[in-house]
């Protein structure tokens, strides 16, 4: 097997690989790193690379292995991975997207922590817009991040550079956050698999929130075993959380390893955001989508969600979440003037303001959980635009972002608010060559559900065996 071959294989196959002997931790993870060397200037996945830690990294993995001691047997032995520029690794600035942070962090986030506790080798902290407020990974400090399947056009966001490593073969999986979107739409932009958790599945430690309660912490990653693995991994709660997801009814792993039987789906095209319209090619995905559901025997009906409107819990708490962490940076001066612009409209939502937001949420949640009165899955598209050119942010302020944004997120952003689990699922591609979704929405701390309905549609139409036209 060529490195070729090795760096698309994702992480449940490459850490078999490892584990049985048949290659190394060291030649994963120089596979990945020549890779990112030769590449990531044309996508700027990477805000650095971390080369010499993770070699090292490796060979400790690999002589675990020889020794047959702890941490011989890790479900990610060996997996290069990824990690957003929002989660702290230890020793390196936690830059949030941008310049005004300049001191290496002493310890790695939870999440990070429970990564390399599995055997997991971090190659490299990727890049995203400051603050994570868009989903367009586009920063003043470090650049556009770019789509692998044309590097004209937008990754998403805001974990698009962990988005484009993947899906460029520059890592076998890479850690996001979903803050309204943020997981799923650059999962869509970029071909992969992207699940956004219930809220509190995953730790977000040393913080006791992400972005109050819109914010969950999860991977993107090639194919939805390698996301359960990951998901296997890193669930479980951690003292200091706000939030904590009820325990699953069985492993992620076995989940989408386990046929569903007989669902009740409900689908609809309508967007969350008043005002936008979806693309014709989105809704032909999710149409096709419903035909592949009640072939493999489900009871798939089309439904009037009647979605509310989330605005005043999402506002809020979006702007609550930008000033809580614009509070930590060393150089408030050299933060974006959009971010800047940002803060000041924070300033009309003082914290009493974005708890009653959270409180709105939560109501909310029981509005929106009526669209799962008669069905165990909600099917939408994931996007309502198809991925536009990069420079989606150059010249904007706060407000008219926001306006670009909204295309972007009028299918994913309710369900932050809400916490139900919700994930992007491949579904082809457009006319235009770049890849089209659809979303799976589960009830109320299921994401087994979801899982098995994704692994299904997986095996009907796979989508990993097809990869960027990028040299090696």
């Amino acid at each position: 097997m060529d490195d070729r071959e090795l760096v698309y294989l994702g992480a449940a196959r490459q850490a078999e690989l490892v584990r049985a002997g048949k290659v190394s931790a060291r030649r994963l993870v120089e596979a990945a790193l020549h890779r990112a060397e030769r590449l990531d200037h044309r996508l700027g996945a990477f805000r650095v690379l971390l080369a010499e830690r993770a070699l090292a990294e490796a060979d400790a993995r690999d002589a675990a292995l020889a020794a047959g001691g702890p941490g011989a047997d890790g479900p990610l032995l060996g997996v290069p991975v990824a990690v957003k520029d929002e989660l702290d690794v230890a020793g390196e600035v936690t830059t949030f997207g941008g310049a005004a942070n300049l001191t290496p962090v002493p310890h790695d986030s939870e999440a990070v922590r429970r990564l390399r506790d599995a055997g997991a080798v971090i190659i490299g902290k990727t890049t995203m817009p400051e603050f994570g407020q868009w989903p367009f990974t586009e920063s003043a400090a470090h650049g556009y991040a770019r789509n692998p399947w044309n590097t004209t056009r937008t990754t998403g966001g805001s974990s698009g550079g962990s988005a484009a490593a993947v899906a460029a073969g520059l890592a076998g999986a890479a850690l996001g956050g979903d803050g309204g979107g943020s997981i799923r739409i650059p999962a869509a932009c970029c071909g992969l698999f992207g699940l956004k958790p219930q809220r509190g599945r995953v730790p977000t430690a040393p913080h006791p929130h992400l972005w109050y309660a819109l914010g969950t912490i999860g991977p993107l990653t090639r194919t939805v075993l390698d996301s359960a693995l990951l998901y296997d991994v890193l669930s479980g709660p951690a003292d200091g959380d706000r939030w904590t997801a009820r325990p699953a009814r069985t492993s992620f792993v076995h989940a989408a390893s386990t046929e569903p039987g007989r669902l009740r789906i409900a689908y609809s095209a309508e967007p969350a955001v008043p005002g936008v319209r979806p693309h014709p090619e989105h809704v032909a995905a999710l149409d096709d989508t419903v035909r592949i559901l009640r072939e493999l025997g489900h009871d798939v009906r089309e439904a009037d969600p009647r979605y509310p409107d989330t605005t005043a819990a999402f506002l809020p708490q979006f702007c609550g979440g930008v000033r809580a962490e614009a509070a930590t940076v060393e150089r408030p001066d050299l933060l974006e003037l959009r971010t800047r612009r940002t803060l000041r409209l924070a300033r009309l939502a003082p914290e009493a303001a974005v708890e009653r937001a959270v409180r709105a949420g939560e109501r909310m949640a029981e509005r929106a959980g009526r669209c799962f009165a008669g069905a165990d899955l909600l099917l939408t598209p994931t996007l309502a635009a198809r991925p536009r050119k990069v420079g989606a942010l150059d010249g904007a302020g706060t407000t008219a972002a926001m306006l670009r944004s909204l295309p972007m997120i009028a299918y994913t952003a309710l369900w932050n608010v809400t916490g139900h689990p919700a994930a992007s699922v491949p579904a082809g591609f457009g006319s235009d060559g770049l890849p089209l979704a659809v979303q799976l929405v589960g009830r109320e701390h299921e994401e087994t559900t979801v899982l098995q309905v994704a692994a299904q549609l997986e095996a009907v139409r796979p989508w990993a065996g097809r990869t960027p036209d990028l040299p090696y």
